[in-house]
């Protein structure tokens, strides 16, 4: 049985002060499925890379197995799928039955082979570059959030082929996703890595019990700490108060000797300063601590509830119909704090939906009513943001306190050296996250989100979670896991043909 052994490796980017990885050593079993989990910015993708070869790095990485990366870079999408596919492979066409295989497993027609990549679905194209990853026997594969553009079924089918598989990394957000597909967790945390065995929900119990054993720990030294102080305090009033006495004359008529109290005093003194050094020491000691803990400040959403109406959004008999296009007819309101979810595959007009409340401008033609309460703050995250410039000046165009999207970034343990820098410039991941602290700084009455933790990290999934279930915003949301929407939903709205 073949493994990886990562030694010793270390390795930071050139605009770094300290490694993002700094000797690391890691075994792992070509046979394991992997979940890689951790904040983002936090090296994830970077490891992948570096089992690449395409990052220099530190240390050695010894294995003799092939690995491969999704999602792949493909230059031109305007050629024929099977063009592409032996670009990415080098089969010859006497060999093409293998992509045939895999594609069949992903339950993709092998005819996508003969369209142009750009014509197929965005689940289509997943399961094509998938398809890709698995035709060498010898491959270990590193998988980088394949559910992005997957809704509910595409999962489903995806996390049953990847049961049949051994050998890869994943990434992903959705943690049903995740339960289904992994026997093992590597854990990049804020001052190490560790391995799991076992999935997701085995990961978050451990993880949970060593943050409350920290937690633990810290409450008691705390309590430690200031018991410390208040003796060291003690002391010094003391011994500063037997110098005084000292040099009082009157001291000398009741025949008292000054050495004495002088020594007595810088006994004192000396205790007293043990003792604060010890309070400084556990102090220190209390600063280690909570090292790995990702979230010691809850999220909250600028959320400014209203009283009435009683419906912010009514659809009643709502049809939107653009040549052959058309949404399914559909019905629902949005009650003041209740959390809908609008359920559907892909395609069928949910987005289509969410813009025509907005006021959007769209080629479609209006059947039916549709209502949205006058006066009300929409805070809209969509689904794919293109933000461009610096935070401040978001913040300015959107007439929002910068501190407070700063605040929640580093609460979504986003790093302070990025803000300043151009939103553009950032990782996929790190875009979403100021996409979503604007959003959640926003004065809001409605929230609008489509797809908000595409490309996040399952920690700032479970803080976005935790920040609806206690405040019970008004929200109408789009999403294609499960989890969460089970989770915060008080409706669900099935959209279908």
């Amino acid at each position: 049985m073949g493994t990886i052994q990562i030694e010793n490796m270390s390795y930071k980017y050139d605009q770094m002060v300290d490694n993002l990885f700094d000797s690391l050593n890691l075994q792992i079993d070509e046979s394991w499925k992997l979940g890689l989990i951790g904040r983002n910015g936090r090296g994830k993708t970077t490891l992948m890379k570096i089992l690449l070869g395409k990052l220099p790095y530190q240390g050695k990485i010894v294995s003799n197995l092939n690995f491969y990366y999704y999602p792949q870079d493909v230059t031109d999408k305007n050629r024929p799928t099977v063009e592409i596919v032996k670009e990415l492979t080098d089969l010859e066409d006497y060999d093409l039955w293998k992509i045939e295989v895999e594609l069949d497993k992903l339950q993709a027609k092998t005819d996508i082979l003969e369209q142009d990549f750009s014509t197929l679905s965005p689940g289509e194209q997943t399961k094509v570059l998938l398809a890709i990853l698995f035709i060498d026997d010898y491959g270990f594969q590193l998988i980088d959030e394949p559910t992005n553009h997957l809704d509910i079924e595409g999962r489903k089918v995806v996390a049953d082929y990847l049961k049949s598989k051994q050998g890869f990394i994943v990434i992903s957000h959705d943690k049903t996703f995740l339960n289904e597909v992994i026997d093992h967790v590597i854990s990049i945390n804020r001052q190490n890595i560790d391995i799991y065995k076992g999935n997701f929900d085995v990961w978050e119990q451990e993880k949970s019990r060593q943050d409350a054993s920290q937690l633990e720990e810290k409450e008691q030294l705390q309590k430690d700490i200031s018991r410390l102080h208040e003796t060291a305090v003690k002391r010094e009033n003391w011994s500063n108060q037997s110098e005084k006495q000292k040099n009082k004359t009157g001291l000398q008529k009741v025949n008292l000797d000054k050495g004495f109290i002088s020594h007595k005093a810088a006994k004192m003194m000396k205790k007293a300063k043990t003792v604060s050094k010890r309070v400084d020491s556990e102090i220190e000691k209390k600063q280690g601590l909570l090292k790995n803990i990702e979230i010691e400040e809850p999220i909250k959403l600028n959320y400014q509830a209203v009283s009435h109406p009683k419906n912010l959004v009514v659809v009643d008999n709502l049809e939107l119909v653009h040549d052959e296009l058309k949404t399914p007819v559909t019905s629902f309101k949005v009650p003041i704090n209740q959390v809908v979810s609008l359920v559907g595959r892909n395609g069928i007009g949910k987005t289509t939906i969410f813009k025509q409340i907005l006021g959007i401008k769209q080629p479609f033609k209006q059947n039916g009513e549709l209502k949205i309460a006058n006066n009300i703050k929409i805070s809209y995250l969509a689904q794919e943001d293109e933000l461009t410039g610096e935070i401040r000046q978001l913040a300015e165009e959107r007439k929002i306190d910068p501190e407070m999207i700063f605040s929640n970034l580093r609460k979504l343990g986003f790093e302070r050296n990025l803000f300043d820098q151009p939103v553009e410039s950032m990782s996929q991941g790190q875009r979403r996250k100021v996409a979503l602290a604007i959003s959640l700084s926003q004065e809001a009455n409605l929230y609008l989100w489509d797809e908000p933790l595409n490309f996040l990290d399952v920690i700032t999934r479970q803080q976005i979670v935790d920040a609806i279930k206690k405040q019970h915003p008004t929200m109408l949301l789009i999403d294609h896991d499960k989890d969460l929407i089970d989770e915060i939903s008080d409706q669900k709205i099935i959209l279908e043909n």
